[in-house]
């Protein structure tokens, strides 16, 4: 991901690249070799390069569970003005409040990658969405794999078309018959979950085994029609009460990002690098030029630390769900990760090999 991410800033003229930091040095010369970096500004420690470099703005694209540690310590260090982190935000409740907070307190913007937003299919599904195209929102249906990973864009995708309005509870229950780490941390192997926001607005989730429960990634349905995004070979389609499907035109781009025609074609022989450079800005392109663009003129990015808090809550109250055996009302008064500590106690068991 810190490779994607260069890409989106060396796409703007008024961005730099000036320094990188990882533990393993091997891994931050080759990066830097790539994207021209000054040797003197390859760095193993963090701090010291946020001291040595000139940095405005920092991404942070490291696994989930050192995010808290590096978001911190960045904020805390008053050398830079802005932080973009890879999602999911922190692998423990208080860690990814503990993130917001500081960065509030140290005025330090802080935007974390839930890049869907800037996509064709998502954008103009929000757009029918709010021209009532389909009446009164009613509910959200998604599935995909975890609701850790790909379930952090899913359900900041629901709140975003929900305009923000809070969750007041959510059920849930999951399966960990097989131990499933990404990046290092547990994720379900399957899932269900119904959660209600305050305005009467229902989700509805399947993970896992379960993702192929519903026909497209995400579907909204409101009181006169329903939007389809992903699935049956179109990325965006709309249908209102006593009509079919239509299609929606996205620009050629699908759910995953933009199809780039023949130049992307040409371009990814050679080098995927190379042809998100230069063969169209992705989804992430766009995430980073808003988070420039907020920091540059003082305006409010799209991706606010405190909408992907949101998402982050709805995941760790559905793992929290699981532990009590019921419903979670929210807001959520834990601290740590449920799905982990039911995993390390034992009270979920993966097969033995």
């Amino acid at each position: 991901m810190a490779y994607r991410h260069a890409t989106g800033y060396q796409r703007l003229d008024s961005c730099e690249i000036v320094a990188c930091a990882d533990i393993v040095r091997e891994n931050a010369e080759a990066f830097a070799a790539e994207h021209d970096i000054a040797p003197e500004q390859v760095h193993e420690d963090y701090q010291e390069m946020l001291q040595e470099a000139d940095i405005d703005l920092v991404s942070i694209c490291t696994p989930p569970s050192t995010h808290r540690d590096l978001v911190v310590g960045t904020a805390e260090n008053g050398m830079v003005r802005a932080v973009h982190c890879e999602k999911p935000m922190a692998t423990t409740w208080s860690d990814a409040r503990k993130m917001v907070e500081v960065c509030e307190a140290e005025g330090v913007q802080l935007t974390i990658n839930h890049q869907y937003r800037f996509g064709e299919p998502y954008s103009k599904a929000k757009e029918l969405l709010d021209g009532g195209e389909i009446g009164d929102l009613r509910r959200f249906e998604f599935g995909h794999s975890t609701l850790f990973d790909m379930g952090s864009h899913l359900f900041d995708l629901c709140n975003w078309y929900n305009d923000g309005v809070p969750a007041e509870w959510i059920l849930a229950q999951v399966d960990y018959t097989e131990e499933n780490r990404m990046f290092g941390t547990h994720n379900e192997n399957q899932s269900i979950a119904q959660w209600r926001y305050e305005n009467g607005v229902f989700g509805l989730a399947s993970t896992g085994r379960g993702d192929e429960f519903l026909e497209s990634l995400l579907h909204i349905v409101g009181t006169e029609g329903e939007i389809a995004i992903g699935g049956s070979d179109a990325p965006l389609r709309v249908r209102q009460d006593g009509r079919g499907w239509r299609t929606v035109d996205t620009g050629g781009n699908g759910v995953w990002g933009p199809s780039g025609g023949l130049l992307n074609a040409v371009l990814g022989r050679f080098s995927d690098r190379i042809a998100e450079r230069f063969g169209g800005p992705s989804f992430l392109d766009q995430a980073i030029a808003d988070v420039v663009e907020a920091l540059q003129t003082g305006c409010e990015p799209e991706l606010v630390a405190e909408d992907a808090l949101a998402s982050q809550e709805l995941i760790f109250a559905a793992w929290e769900s699981v532990r009590r055996r019921g419903l979670v009302d929210l807001p959520l008064e834990i601290d740590d990760n449920p799905l982990e500590a039911l995993v390390e106690s034992g009270e979920l068991l993966a097969r033995s090999e």
